[in-house]
Order: structure tokens, then sequence, then C-alpha cells
């Protein structure tokens, strides 16, 4: 990776412990990951959005994921400029399935619709196929980003 270039990762995995609490870890590439459980994560600030999946609606709640990513020190808001406008953040899922967002798009400074973690959608937890997390990306035409938990 060439100097410079933050690299963001948010690894949606469950904890291997049985008996911890699920939980997602982020990190920068050169840095130690930082977990959040539900509760850390419900500690953020929370946002309900609405979006269309498979032709059905889904209302759900939960943090910007560039809060999330805020806590490992991903740039945003008047910070995010200039060369920092090619980072990126990779987000990864338990089956290995991964996806890409520029910090930017991520920006509620730069657009209106950005990605929410979540653990609930329509007034309830997520299911065992979806959950426990997800991230919500509103305002895209096929939910390709939509990652999710997927247990195997």
């Amino acid at each position: 990776m060439r100097n410079g270039l933050l690299a963001l990762v948010l690894s949606l995995q469950v904890a291997v412990v049985a008996a911890a609490e699920p939980s997602i870890a982020v990190r920068k590439d050169d840095g130690a990951p930082q977990t959040f459980d539900a509760p850390a994560l419900a500690a953020l600030p929370q946002h309900t959005l609405r979006a269309e999946a498979h032709g059905k609606t889904v209302e759900c709640s939960g943090p910007y994921l560039i809060d999330v990513l805020d806590k490992v020190g991903a740039p945003h808001g008047e910070a995010l400029r200039g060369k920092q406008l090619d980072y990126v953040a990779r987000v990864r899922a338990a089956d290995d399935y991964r996806v890409v967002f520029s910090l930017a798009e991520l920006d509620p400074a730069m657009h209106d619709a950005v990605p929410i973690v979540t653990a609930s959608c329509n007034g309830a937890p997520l299911d065992a196929k979806d959950g426990p997390f997800r991230v919500i990306v509103p305002g895209e035409k096929r939910p390709a980003r939509w990652i999710r938990q997927e247990r195997n």
C-alpha cells in the first residue's frame, strides 16, 4: 500500500468466544482493532433511515458508519479534504464478502444519504440471516453493499 493512504477495515464478525457478545472490529491498516458490541454502537449518535431493497422498504436505525470509523481516526467533515478524498473503508463480513466505500460518500457533510450500521430494522432485531449487524446503504438501486453478517 502506498504511503499516506488510510485504509480502514470494518470487519463484521461474531466474536470467537461463545460467551462473548457479537461485535464488530474497526481498525486502520496500521493500527490495533477497536471492538464495538451492541451497547457500544448504541452509545453513538443514532439515526433512523428508510431504504428499499428487493422491492421492500425497511426502516432501520443505528450510528452512521463514519461515526464508527471516527473512533479509529477516520477524517470526516471539514477534516476530510484534499488528498484524503481518496481514503477508503473496506468492509468485510464473516463469510469474507467485501465491499468498499470512499470516506467522502460516508460523510453526511458531503452526502444526504449515508450508510448506517444497524442491529435492528422495522422495530425488531436483525434475524440470523442478516444479523447481528448490517450496513444499510440508502439510495442505492441494488443492495449489493448492504453487507451483513452471515452465519456459516
